[in-house]
């Protein structure tokens, strides 16, 4: 019986194995395509591992290392500010819709259920936040309008509702106030769910450039991901316009290809380093 136990966890070791390595091999190539060099890379093909090793698409992306650590501060901070507004508000919104002596329970979770269904659109949205709000070429652009997801509100509601009554009772028959049970005991006992919205919340401001494309023209500004794709635009405004500078742009010095795998590296670098942090919590609260 022990021999077919270790036969079994054997098998289902080298499957995991095997599905890792299918996961992890397309990130392996996009790092060995930017650190490529472009001529080789157009003509052999993607490689697992780079021969020569060449560095010159990082050089591009950061020929203007202010330029790029200015937008890596930018992101990295609009991201954390509204992960943890975000995910306080929204804790603060949910766990009220628990308790059943909360009056116009059921019309507060209609409205937000409603909002997930309808929304006002490109147009007014920018009016408002543009033209009343004044956020526009501002960093709260960044963090206000992305601070409540009735998603997540219905998520952290389901998680609080799992919490057992008893232990709140008990707590308020000692005299604990809400706010103290709700910062003391509620928030503790969540973070499994707390950790996967806050997550979640991170990647997506992270990886936002929608933002910066409507509401921001302040190059001091710009996000990371607007800032790499400005780059990518430019590289093929160039492309383009070859022809009509008489031969006076040598596109052969400018990596397109790789230039585009290390913005992609460049991005993703951070999201990989910070999610370690969060999976003992992430597995939990999925």
């Amino acid at each position: 019986m022990k021999k077919q136990n270790k036969i079994q966890q054997t098998v289902l070791i080298l499957i995991f194995i095997v599905l890792c390595l299918l996961i992890v091999f397309p990130f392996w190539l996009l790092v060995s395509a930017s650190l490529s060099n472009s001529a080789v890379l157009a003509k052999s093909g993607y490689q697992v591992w780079p021969n020569p090793i060449d560095v010159s698409s990082y050089e591009y992306v950061f020929k203007n290392p202010h330029q790029i650590l200015s937008a890596y501060g930018i992101t990295f901070s609009f991201s954390v500010v509204t992960m943890v507004l975000a995910v306080l508000f929204m804790a603060m919104i949910a766990y009220p819709l628990t308790r059943e002596n909360l009056k116009g329970r059921s019309v507060i979770n209609f409205y937000l259920y409603f909002t997930m269904l309808f929304g006002g659109g490109l147009v007014p949205t920018y009016i408002l936040i543009a033209k009343y709000l004044h956020l526009n070429d501002t960093l709260w652009v960044y963090i206000l309008p992305g601070l409540i997801s009735p998603w997540y509100v219905f998520m952290m509601r389901t998680f609080f509702q799992g919490i057992p009554g008893e232990i709140i009772e008990s707590a308020r028959i000692d005299g604990a106030s809400e706010y103290t049970i709700f910062f003391r005991m509620i928030l503790p006992l969540s973070k499994p769910v707390l950790a996967t919205v806050a997550l979640f919340i991170f990647l997506a401001k992270w990886n936002d450039w929608y933002t910066a494309l409507i509401y921001i023209s302040k190059p001091e500004l710009y996000s990371l991901q607007y800032l790499l794709q400005k780059i990518m635009e430019d590289i093929n405004i160039l492309k383009q316009n070859q022809q009509m500078a008489s031969g006076l742009i040598d596109m052969s010095e400018i990596p397109t290809e790789t230039v585009r795998m290390a913005m992609a590296v460049v991005v993703a670098g951070p999201a990989l380093v910070i999610f370690p942090f969060f999976q003992k919590y992430f597995v939990k609260g999925l």
